[in-house]
């Protein structure tokens, strides 16, 4: 099990006399530990719920909403609903599929906050190419190519649970996305590809001016100009940032379905900014209209930031229409790369301005072995460099 997946099962145990899972976790703010008996055996299809119920109780925390009663978190068996028979058609479709594991969950979870976990996987689903079952490794490959390969990870394996309830369910008779693997891997030659500075400074420009997408300008210059991680600049609040604005408090970060959780490798950073540098100029700006609490970056609407978010800007909406990036790389302008270059353009061409890799890695919170071998690119340090 990977380091990532033990950390989100911190909050899961199994009580030794019977058997059953336990949920366990601390809230800031509350000095005893909160526990919640599920009553169910410890099985992979129990876990799942169970994580389900984790995921509803992180959301309330960091929308502020947590009931400390417990009441509204509690397992009732009386919820639990064999689901309705399926239209024949469903067996094959994706979509028809997610809606009645997202029924069947509701009912047993029993928390609003689960369509808004399940609201971003909706409207992915909706902007697949084919939600046919058969059509499964499309559907991967689509996800990698359209979004990062953390986020097409996280797709594929909530598409894996909903697939293996409908199998125990008889819905289906195959989990096409059981053995499913993602190509490649996250430091491979075409995800580790930069901008250059001016393709960079195109990108900027085009959202800045774009009448749809201008209010994430802010974000896509944060993310150029610091290389962090995209879950770490949502998850920024101003209480981050110092009075000053030199200094960003890196310390934690949100997932896919905007729940906070550690940083990646759960070290904790300062970034210090230039003293009248573009990027404090631009903290400075942002801080005329802000308050200690709010979120450094939030949605049009002021919810907090997902990558799905990131995604319809940068490449494609819900509604098909085309982002920003994908219509500069139309026009051939800049070469189409996903929204996680921001971090390796920052990486490559710190390293070409002459910064040493260990200050760089500490600036995007990795280690110095891999800037070494992702981020010097031979081509990225010909020649003079431009104001970085």
């Amino acid at each position: 099990m990977s380091s990532a997946l033990k950390s989100e099962d911190k909050w899961i145990s199994v009580n030794k006399h019977s058997g059953k899972l336990l949920l366990r976790f601390r809230v800031n703010g509350f000095p005893k530990q909160f526990q919640i008996a599920t009553k169910l055996k410890d099985s992979r299809r129990n876990r799942d719920i169970v994580r389900l119920r984790r995921d509803a109780i992180a959301t309330d925390i960091s929308l502020g909403q947590f009931d400390p009663t417990l009441e509204r978190y509690q397992f009732r068996a009386s919820a639990i609903a064999a689901p309705s028979i399926p239209p024949p058609e469903s067996e094959g479709d994706l979509g028809k599929l997610w809606e009645m594991f997202t029924e069947f969950q509701s009912k047993q979870i029993e928390v609003t906050t689960i369509y808004s976990t399940y609201r971003v996987v909706s409207n992915t689903i909706e902007r697949l190419p084919s939600r046919l079952l058969s059509d499964a490794p499309k559907i991967r490959n689509w996800l990698m190519q359209n979004t990062s390969q953390f986020m097409a990870s996280k797709y594929l394996l909530r598409f894996d649970q909903c697939c293996r309830w409908a199998l125990d369910e008889k819905i289906i008779k195959a989990n096409p996305f059981e053995k499913l693997k993602i190509k490649g891997t996250k430091n491979s030659v075409n995800d580790c590809r930069a901008f250059t500075i001016e393709q960079r400074d195109a990108v900027i420009k085009a959202f800045e001016s774009d009448d749809r997408f201008s209010h994430y300008s802010n974000l896509i210059k944060f993310l150029f100009w610091t290389g962090c991680r995209h879950g770490e600049a949502f998850a920024l609040t101003w209480k981050d940032i110092s009075e000053d604005c030199l200094r960003i408090n890196i310390s934690k970060s949100k997932n896919l379905l905007a729940i906070e959780k550690g940083t990646k490798n759960g070290r904790s950073r300062v970034f210090q900014c230039s003293v009248g540098g573009k990027l404090h100029e631009l903290l400075l700006s942002m801080k005329l209209i802000a308050s200690r609490d709010s979120l450094l970056f939030s949605s049009k609407r002021g919810h907090p930031i997902t990558s799905s978010t990131l995604s319809h800007a940068w490449n494609q909406d819900q509604k098909k229409r085309i982002g920003v990036v994908k219509g500069l790389a139309n026009k051939g302008e800049v070469p189409y790369l996903n929204p996680y270059v921001t971090r390796h353009t920052f990486a490559t061409w710190a390293i070409a301005s002459g910064n040493s890799p260990d200050r760089v890695a500490y600036w995007i919170g990795d280690d110095v072995n891999t800037v070494l071998r992702y981020y010097v690119h031979p081509e990225a340090t010909k020649g003079e460099c431009p104001d970085f």
